[in-house]
């Protein structure tokens, strides 16, 4: 074997592992990063801006059939399957060269190949062993797969589900989680009919109760049923279409069947156990700093329990590459991660649900509502909504959630309040411009300030 020595050596080149490549260069090391596949990873490839490109065209497909409401006539003529596909698939190709470029120029060290831990810290990747001073795990999360079923052209996960020839006559989905759910709005949009399964009692349950109830409304408007609450029990592929069977007894026939049960993370066969890292359930055990229980390695995004999110990835990346530098950065913890559902209506959150906080500081809170329908823009834009806001009483605002179109635009500065853990007295002096519906936030902060604009 050739060995190759760098300051840091990072194993996955997806949100996390570029992130830190990224950062790390900057304040000046040398930088090893390791992908077996193409930079970017899920993300930009199989998972959040694919998916989001196909929820615009599923929005442009949604706005012709209604631009007679508005005073322009069009004609909807259907969905082109191939052309849909080759602009998800520019919009990807565009943002990786983009990826590649800044990567180079940062001269950054690519190695192409699969990496695997030794038990001396090295990175072996064929017969060269790549050592840092500091090794950095980022090798993402992979779709789980139901126990029993494999896919096939008709039981698929999501990234199958991107690159369908055709759109599904009739398509049922095994999840009300986020991946799930995008996946029914694009596809109602796209004309098929819709099925969500979710074993818990409603869509969305990682969220607040609030915003899966106006959910679960906004989808039956649109013709997405969803059967919360039952329970999968197995499917069966046959030439036509898969049959699924619940375990209430009932059965649904479908074209397909997505499973969107959530991710797992990728660490079997890396070598981690062996050289000394602790992994619970297969995600990698680390500090609140993120350092393994190997010293020298770290490890960072889907691997790390807690959301899986590109963006928590991307800010752990940096987090890392800035510890490794003696910075000291500020830790955040999940509750401040933003998280945004990209459906049609969209749901954004940040910190605490109203269970959470009345958890965590018993009846000392204090909860509003905002309805969109009292928003001009919300009004133009014809999406209904509402947004919710929790703080402790006499304390800091501890939670945002949002329902409507467009509104994960409007989540960072949610984010900002509850992380900055503001008081609503000191937020409703500002002023949020006319017509937005980053007002509605504003009615909702008068509101918890005890001087509502209007009444909630």
């Amino acid at each position: 074997m050739t060995d190759h020595s760098f300051d840091l050596v990072i194993l996955g080149g997806g949100s996390g592992g570029y992130a830190a490549a990224l950062r790390a260069a900057e304040l000046g090391s040398s930088v090893a990063l390791i992908e077996k596949d193409k930079l970017g990873g899920t993300c930009l490839h199989r998972g959040c801006i694919p998916t989001k490109a196909l929820l615009h065209s599923a929005e442009v497909a949604d706005s012709i059939r209604s631009s007679e409401h508005v005073g322009v006539r069009a004609s909807f003529d259907g969905i082109d399957v191939a052309a849909v596909h080759a602009y998800r698939e520019g919009i990807v190709a565009k943002k990786h060269k983009g990826l590649e470029g800044l990567i180079a120029a940062r001269k950054i060290t690519v190695v192409r190949g699969a990496g695997r831990l030794l038990d001396d810290g090295a990175v072996a990747v064929g017969d060269d062993r790549y050592r840092g001073t500091n090794v950095v795990l980022a090798t993402g999360s992979t779709s789980r797969m139901i126990p029993g079923l494999e896919v096939d052209d008709r039981i698929l996960t999501s990234e199958q589900a991107l690159a369908l020839p055709d759109v599904p006559r009739r398509a049922v989905i095994l999840g009300g989680g986020v991946i799930g759910v995008e996946f029914a709005s694009i596809w109602r949009s796209f004309g098929a009919e819709v099925t969500i399964i979710e074993a818990l009692d409603r869509l969305l349950p990682g969220e607040d109760p609030a915003l899966s109830k106006a959910l679960e409304r906004a989808f039956r408007k649109r013709g997405i049923v969803a059967r919360t609450g039952v329970r999968f029990a197995g499917a069966e592929s046959t030439g036509s279409g898969v049959t699924i069977s619940l375990e209430d007894g009932s059965t649904l026939d479908a074209d397909v069947l997505l499973v969107a049960v959530g991710r797992g993370p990728v660490t079997a066969g890396l070598g981690l156990e062996e050289a000394g890292i602790e992994l619970d359930r297969g995600f990698v055990r680390v500090d609140e700093r993120l350092r393994t229980t190997r010293p020298g390695v770290w490890a960072v995004g889907d691997i790390v329990p807690g959301l899986q999110l590109a963006h928590r990835s991307f800010q752990q990346g940096i987090f890392v590459a800035e510890e490794i530098a003696g910075l000291r950065p500020t830790i955040v913890p999940d509750s401040l991660v933003p998280r945004v559902t990209y459906s049609s209506p969209e749901v954004a959150s940040v910190g605490l649900t109203e269970d959470q906080a009345r958890a965590a500081h018993g009846e000392a809170i204090v909860v509003r509502e905002y309805n969109l329908a009292g928003n001009g823009k919300s009004e133009i834009l014809g999406t209904a909504g509402l947004v919710k806001v929790v703080r402790r009483l006499d304390g800091p605002v501890v939670g945002v959630h949002l329902i409507g179109d467009r509104v994960g635009e409007l989540i960072t500065e949610g984010q900002l309040v509850v992380g900055w853990e503001a008081h609503p007295e000191d937020i409703a002096p500002f002023i949020h411009a006319h017509p937005t519906q980053s007002e509605a936030l504003g009615e909702a902060f008068l509101a918890l300030a005890g001087k509502p604009l209007h009444a909630l």
